[in-house]
C-alpha cells in the first residue's frame, strides 16, 4: 500500500509540473493547498482506495460465479416469481414481461391487472408443499422447467414479541423462509440438470440488523441470507453445478403495503424509505446480467454488512436508532388507540 502510494504521489508532482502554467493563474493560497504534501496524500490515498475497490469487486464476481460464464438467451427461459401480484414483485414482472421473456407468477392473490400474454400466473400457497409440488408440475408441463426462481413473497406484521400471536410469527417464517425450501427443492433439480439456472432470494436490509417491532421479520429475513449461503456451497460444492448462479438481494424500507403502519402513522421516520421502482429496477438489472452477487439497495448502505464486525457498544447505538423510530410509531398509534377508546366510551354513556 505504502509503495503504490508513493508511486501515485511520483505521478500527482508530473501532473502537477504540467498543470504548473494554470496553477499560476490561481490565487496564492489556493496554490499552496493544491500543491501541498497533504493533498498529495489525499489524491493518492483515495485513487488507491478506489483501486482496491475494484480489484475486490473483480475478485469477488469471479469466485461467485465459480470462474465460469455462462449465456443466457432470455427468448427462452423462464422467470418462475412468487408474490408477483403486488409490491416490488409485481413491478419485476412488469419489467421482465416488457422484454418479452416469460414469466411465471405464483401468488396466493389474485392479479389486479389484465396480464401480458407472456405472463402466466397459478395460485399457489408457498408455505404448502402439496401446493407448490402441484403448480411446479401444472408449469413443468406447460411452459417447462423455469431457470430463473426468484423467490419474492414476503410478509410482515408490526407488533413487540409479548403482543403478537402465536400464528402471525409461524407465519411469517413460513412465508419469509421455509417457503425458499419448497420452491428451490421444486425446480432446483432441472437447473442442476442442466448445470444451468439462478436462484434470486429477496430478503432485506433487516437481515444485519434485529430490531423491536419487528423481530420475527428481522429473524426470518436473516434466515433467508444463511439459506442463500448454504443454498450456494451445496450448489457449488455438492452437485457441482457451477453455473447455477444465486443472488441475495437486501433492500432497505420501501413503499409497498407491508410498511402501511408506518407510512401512515403521521410520526417522522428518519430512516429512508424507497420507490418500488427504485428497488425493483436494480433487481431487474441483476436478473438480466444472470451472474451471482448480493445486491444491497440502496448503495450508500452497501456496507450494511459489516455492522456485526463493529464493537458491540457502536452495534448498540446504531439498533437503538433504528428501533427508536418504531417505538415511536408503536407510542402514536396506541396513544391513538387509548384516545379512540375513550371517546367510544364517552359515547356509550
Amino acid at each position: 500500500m505504502e509503495s503504490a502510494i508513493a508511486t501515485l504521489q511520483q505521478h500527482f508532482a508530473s501532473i502537477q509540473e504540467y498543470l504548473a502554467p494554470l496553477l499560476a493563474k490561481l490565487p496564492p493560497p489556493v496554490q499552496t493547498a493544491v500543491t501541498s504534501t497533504t493533498t498529495r496524500n489525499v489524491v493518492a490515498f483515495v485513487l488507491v482506495w478506489n483501486l482496491v475497490k475494484s480489484f475486490n469487486s473483480i475478485v469477488s464476481g469471479f469466485m461467485l460465479n465459480n470462474w465460469t460464464s455462462d449465456k443466457w438467451n432470455w427468448s427462452r427461459e423462464v422467470v418462475f416469481i412468487t408474490g408477483g401480484c403486488s409490491g416490488i414483485g409485481q413491478y419485476i414482472v412488469d419489467k421482465l414481461a416488457s422484454r418479452g421473456i416469460k414469466v411465471i407468477v405464483a401468488d396466493i392473490q389474485e392479479p389486479q391487472t389484465k396480464l401480458p400474454s407472456n405472463v402466466h400466473f397459478y395460485k399457489c400457497d408457498v408455505t404448502s408443499t402439496d401446493s407448490v409440488k402441484a403448480v411446479g408440475a401444472k408449469v413443468r408441463k406447460e411452459h417447462g422447467d423455469p431457470t430463473v426462481l426468484i423467490n419474492n413473497a414476503g410478509i410482515g406484521h408490526e407488533g413487540p414479541i409479548l403482543d403478537k400471536p402465536e400464528g402471525t410469527i409461524r407465519k411469517v417464517f413460513e412465508v419469509n423462509t421455509l417457503a425458499h425450501w419448497w420452491t428451490v427443492k421444486e425446480f432446483l433439480p432441472a437447473m442442476v440438470k442442466r448445470n444451468h439456472g439462478h436462484i434470486i432470494t429477496i430478503a432485506s436490509a433487516a437481515s444485519f440488523l434485529g430490531l423491536g417491532e419487528m423481530t420475527d421479520y428481522s429473524c426470518s429475513k436473516a434466515s433467508a441470507l444463511s439459506f442463500h449461503e448454504g443454498l450456494t456451497q451445496e450448489i457449488r460444492l455438492w452437485y457441482k453445478a457451477k453455473k447455477v448462479r444465486t443472488s441475495v438481494i437486501h433492500p432497505i424500507w420501501v413503499k409497498t403495503p407491508l410498511i402501511k403502519p408506518i407510512m401512515e402513522s403521521g410520526v417522522k421516520f428518519r430512516q429512508p424509505i424507497l420507490e418500488v421502482a427504485e428497488v425493483g429496477d436494480a433487481i431487474v438489472k441483476h436478473v438480466l446480467k444472470g451472474n451471482s452477487g448480493q445486491l444491497i439497495i440502496p448503495k450508500s448502505i452497501s456496507n450494511a454488512g459489516l455492522v456485526r464486525a463493529l464493537p458491540n457498544w457502536i452495534q448498540e447505538i446504531i439498533r437503538n436508532i433504528a428501533s427508536l423510530d418504531l417505538k415511536k410509531i408503536r407510542d402514536a398509534q396506541d396513544a391513538q388507540l387509548a384516545k379512540d377508546q375513550a371517546a367510544a366510551a364517552a359515547a356509550r354513556s
